[in-house]
């Protein structure tokens, strides 16, 4: 069996063709060419687009010049009105001073510091699935709910059912809904004066989530002078100040690093864990041998567990690459360049696409075969150097990477101790990019309570 994947569209079609499927879905608007690419070129009447698969070309973009490629602005149109001025959208001095200040709340000790409360969404999400066991369960909905725990309760030290935390994710839930993966701005260059449309309720449930976000980030500040804020990520980043100019983050900066640091560590770790678990429910012998490793969890919570999850950790980097919740990335040449000898413009976008690259005919055994056990191989171990970007590379690698690959098989291997996932004839999901990669009406499966 093959995990489910978009069709593809012909090689040629008119660009308001290509427009009407991007649309619809960014996946299935591709060609099935791009799965055996080096370099690709795409031209509209405004701007000119170059997708790169080429290993070496992937790590000059990212590892080797990333100051030459910044991060485009067309992708931060429609996502500006939640992330503001967040790290994920800025460029140059502003972005390097904001990783100054975040990345030493992620290092390798934290890790350790944030399991408990990683742990503890894990036994709530194991608690909250016991009465929706033997019936059809949309498990997106409920991966949602765990990812957006985590980082509650690892950022703010509070559940997901505190009442403001509540609302937060039901409100980010519909902004999810709505928000496509580019907005029509990506396409055509506007002025800036010139007002941005964004589908209905954006702006609203992006204003409401940054007030909710301020309440709490307000709240904080005011326990952090009191001296009685825990010791969680939140008080980390606000007291950490720019090694190089001793400044801090004020109120509104926070805002837009927790709005981030809410969308990228629930958003992407929901879709991840959602493909993951209806792998594990379409291949039951990977499912046994986790639940089996996941026996460990048995001597109860420490760190230490993890080095025992190895399985589980292999499994989930499969369903990573099969399902990277980022499915593309878009640079900007601030200068010529030329690749394959091809002239690259100044301006031009650089895809950097993971669902192609992980899929790359030309570069990975089995491309589209689910094989957690591909990374003890020689090909899964060049690839996963050179191939294999879930979370970026180089400079701008996401932030809590090292967190997610931790957060991912802890709860999958919580889940599969626990319950027995089987998937439910004729709703196999079909994977669509709206913000990550989601299956077009859900990822449907059932649960049984093991003995």
């Amino acid at each position: 069996m093959i995990p489910p994947k978009p069709p593809s569209r012909p090689d040629k079609v008119s660009l308001r063709r290509y427009l009407k499927l991007f649309r619809q879905d960014l996946l299935s608007a591709q060609p099935a060419r791009l799965y055996r690419a080096w370099m690709a070129e795409f031209r509209t009447p405004f701007f000119r687009s170059f997708l790169l698969n080429q290993p070496n070309l992937v790590q000059t973009v990212l590892k080797d010049r990333p100051d030459d490629f910044p991060k485009s602005s067309r992708i931060s149109e429609g996502l500006r009105p939640l992330l503001g001025n967040s790290v994920f959208l800025t460029n140059g001095e502003t972005w390097k001073r904001q990783r100054r200040i975040i990345d030493p709340a992620f290092e390798g000790g934290r890790l350790r510091d944030t399991f408990p409360a990683m742990w503890q969404a894990s036994e709530a999400a194991v608690a909250r699935l016991q009465t929706m066991t033997d019936k059809p369960l949309e498990i997106e909905e409920h991966t949602s709910h765990a990812a957006a725990d985590v980082i509650f309760r690892t950022l703010f030290s509070i559940p997901i059912d505190h009442e403001v935390a509540s609302r937060v994710f039901s409100r980010f839930r519909a902004y999810q809904r709505a928000q496509p993966i580019l907005n029509l701005a990506a396409f055509i260059p506007l002025p800036r004066w010139m007002p941005r449309f964004y589908p209905k309720g954006t702006k609203e449930n992006a204003a409401e989530i940054r007030s909710l976000i301020g309440q709490l980030t307000a709240e904080r500040m005011a326990a952090i002078k009191s001296g009685t804020a825990p010791d969680d990520l939140a008080t980390k980043i606000m007291t950490t100040p720019d090694p190089l100019t001793g400044d801090l983050f004020d109120t509104e900066e926070m805002v837009d690093q927790v709005a981030i640091f809410f969308l990228a560590g629930h958003e992407t770790s929901a879709s991840a864990l959602a493909w993951t678990l209806y792998l594990m429910a379409i291949y039951p012998d990977w499912q046994e041998r986790v639940a089996e490793e996941a026996v460990a969890l048995d001597a109860g919570m420490a760190f230490s567990v993890m080095s025992k999850l190895r399985l589980s950790r292999d499994v989930f980097r499969e369903a990573l690459r099969l399902y990277p919740p980022v499915p593309m990335m878009v640079r900007e040449a601030a200068c010529p360049e030329k690749f394959r000898d091809r002239d690259v413009p100044k301006g031009a976008q650089m895809v950097l696409s993971p669902w192609h690259l992980h899929r790359h005919e030309r570069l990975w055994d089995d491309p589209d075969a689910f094989k957690p056990d591909r990374w003890q191989t020689e090909n899964g171990r060049t690839c996963q150097r050179e191939a294999y970007i879930p979370f970026s590379s180089g400079p701008r690698v996401c932030t809590g990477a090292g967190f997610a690959m931790v957060e991912g098989p802890l709860l999958l291997s919580m889940l599969l101790r626990n319950y027995r996932v089987e998937p439910i004839d004729g709703r196999e999901p079909v994977p669509v990019a709206h913000l990550t990669v989601r299956a077009k009406s859900g990822i449907w499966v059932k649960l049984r309570k093991r003995t």
